[in-house]
């Protein structure tokens, strides 16, 4: 079937299913073909673990040895591949799909697929068996609503939210891996007006907000020569060509944070972006250690992550359960970068701590100045906890364009 040239279809399965010989029934010959069309196009014995809706990753750390996290912690699965053979196999093939190779001169890859996002190591860079790591995309982007009906965070931070898009602060999403940091910033990206144009840049495509106007951008990787690289940084460059009303970097890690501060103190906001740290009070660490790899001084990190950046929000996950624990505004003080708690979760609730008059402060500023340049015609739905702007709401037409 392999041998010809026409696309590989479950007719095509099914027929080659029969044409075996063997009598399996109706039933035997549709699990064949799934077994089949997992085996050429899927992962394989890992395929009804990514069909499963609460399954965020998949990580075989051996033959017999197939973890998952489906929002309760890591769980080890009934799952069996023959040998090491038979993963290190899935693992080409799957590096193979997404445009590059997996051999003794690229031991490490990471590709990305529509769906899925791989990495792989292959022995002896892995001291035992072959190492696959796989993070499924969902694509379902939910609401501000939802979040807060399942517990994520409460009303009265929704409200905060709400008014840190609508007024256009400059914010970061920051938390460990696996917080749900990418999940929050594709939900807040959705409250943007719908005549706003959002241009992402992202190491791996995994944001998607429910908006009408949205453009992205992926770092690509170099070939077998090493040439051909396109990273964040440079993407940054071109982001800013393209006329964006809201710049967001998926996941500043490098030397693109010096490309993001400058656009960020050059009239560019509502701007948005997601980092790893511990804590909000752990980010301008985390932003000085970044701003080193593009040689800048702790200094001027401070002093352009002050005047460019207003807002972190933090994330936090324990026992499976993912809650914002804390929103934080950025602050100079005595020549250091500082984030200044203004809601902090205690159980299900938040309390206001001393960072909550300047927020409001910054949101009253951007709210007067609003007013001053009239109605905006193209701002998000009100404050408050409001149901969120409907999907179907689209750019305004101009007579000329109809």
């Amino acid at each position: 079937m392999l041998a010809h040239p026409e696309p590989v279809t479950g007719a095509r399965l099914a027929a080659a299913v029969q044409a075996s010989g063997r009598l399996l029934g109706s039933e035997g010959t549709l699990h064949a073909v799934d077994r089949m069309r997992a085996e050429l196009q899927g992962l394989g014995p890992l395929q009804p673990l990514a069909l499963h809706p609460g399954v965020s990753d998949i990580l075989v750390n051996g033959p017999d040895r197939v973890w998952v996290d489906s929002g309760h912690g890591l769980e080890l699965t009934g799952i069996r591949f023959a040998g090491d053979a038979e993963v290190q196999s899935l693992a080409t093939r799957l590096v193979a799909a997404g445009g590059r190779r997996l051999d003794d001169s690229c031991p490490c890859v990471d590709v990305q697929l529509p769906g899925y996002r791989v990495h792989a190591v292959l022995r002896p860079v892995s001291t035992g068996s072959t190492l696959l790591s796989i993070r499924i995309h969902r694509t379902r982007t939910f609401t501000l609503a939802e979040l807060t009906r399942t517990g994520t965070l409460d009303i009265e931070c929704e409200r905060v939210l709400r008014s840190i898009i609508r007024h256009r602060l400059n914010f970061m999403v920051s938390g460990a891996t696996g917080t749900g940091k990418t999940t929050l910033l594709s939900t807040l990206l959705s409250l943007s007006g719908p005549r706003e144009r959002l241009v992402l840049v992202e190491d791996a495509a995994e944001l998607e907000p429910d908006h009408p106007h949205v453009v992205g951008l992926q770092t690509r990787h170099g070939n077998v020569e090493g040439t051909g690289v396109l990273d964040q940084t440079e993407l940054v460059r071109q982001a800013l060509r393209m006329r964006p009303d809201r710049l967001v970097v998926g996941e500043c890690r490098g030397a693109e944070v010096r490309e993001l501060l400058a656009a960020l103190n050059t009239g560019h906001d509502g701007a948005g972006g997601t980092i790893h740290a511990n804590s909000a009070s752990g980010v301008p660490a985390r932003l000085a250690a970044l701003g080193a790899l593009a040689g800048m001084s702790p200094e001027a990190v401070a002093l352009q992550a002050a005047a460019a950046l207003d807002v972190v929000i933090h994330l936090h996950r324990a026992a499976g359960v993912r809650t914002i624990s804390e929103v934080a505004v950025l602050m100079l003080s005595n020549g250091q970068l500082t984030a200044v708690p203004a809601l902090r979760r205690e159980g299900a609730t938040y309390r206001r701590e001393s960072g909550w008059a300047e927020l409001e402060r910054r949101l009253q500023l951007r709210a007067a100045a609003e007013a001053d340049d009239g109605p905006a015609a193209d701002g998000p739905a009100a404050d408050g906890p409001a149901a969120d702007r409907p999907a179907t709401e689209g750019p305004r037409v101009t007579a000329w364009q109809a």
